[in-house]
This record gives C-alpha cells, sequence and structure tokens, in this order.
C-alpha cells in the first residue's frame, strides 16, 4: 500500500470556524460523487470501525478524492487491518499518514 506523510498545523483559536468550513465543503463537494462511491467510503469507515479504536473516524469529500480519516487512534489491530489493506490497494487506495492520525485516499 502507498502510504505518504504530511504535516499539518493546528487552527488555534480559529479551530471552531476552521471545522465548520470543513464540514461545509464536505457537504458540497459530496454531491461529485455517486451513490457507489459514497457506499465504498461506508464500508471502509465500517470495516475500520472493526479493528481500530479512536477518538473519530469519519468520511469528508474533497473536489478530487473521498477521505475516511482515523481521527488520534487509540488501538489498532495490525493484523486485522493488514488484510483489508491488502485489498484496498489493489483498489488503489492509498494511505496517508499524519500526526493527526492516518487517512484512506479514494481516488475519483
Amino acid at each position: 500500500m502507498q502510504q505518504y506523510e504530511t504535516e499539518h498545523k493546528a487552527a488555534g483559536k480559529w479551530a471552531w470556524f476552521a471545522q465548520r468550513d470543513a464540514k461545509m465543503r464536505s457537504a458540497v463537494n459530496s454531491t461529485l460523487y455517486t451513490d457507489k462511491q459514497k457506499v465504498r467510503a461506508e464500508r471502509i469507515k465500517l470495516a475500520l470501525g472493526f479493528c481500530v479504536r479512536a477518538e473519530d473516524i469519519f468520511i469528508e469529500y474533497r473536489k478530487n478524492f473521498i477521505s475516511v480519516k482515523v481521527h488520534k487512534p487509540v488501538f489498532v489491530s495490525k493484523k486485522e487491518l493488514s488484510v483489508f489493506e491488502n485489498d484496498w490497494t489493489a483498489e488503489g487506495i492509498v494511505k496517508v499518514m499524519t500526526s493527526q492520525g492516518f487517512t484512506y485516499r479514494l481516488m475519483a
């Protein structure tokens, strides 16, 4: 599976506005994807729920891809996750590591 690492900085006192802006952009961008693509993202989120314990797992719709983000993972069952990741690699899904957690990108 392809893995990338990116850096993020905290929004500080503007965090609430940044979160609201991201949710609004995601809602607008969700219209760019088919129901089949949205269901695939939901299935990945569900699979991650079986093998990862985290603060939150959520879906973001971007202009060029759908991301399924695992925010602040606490426990990861690496054995179970590797089984899923092998299938996702065959589908062209990319894993991105960040300081906040990790994200899976489903390219459009």
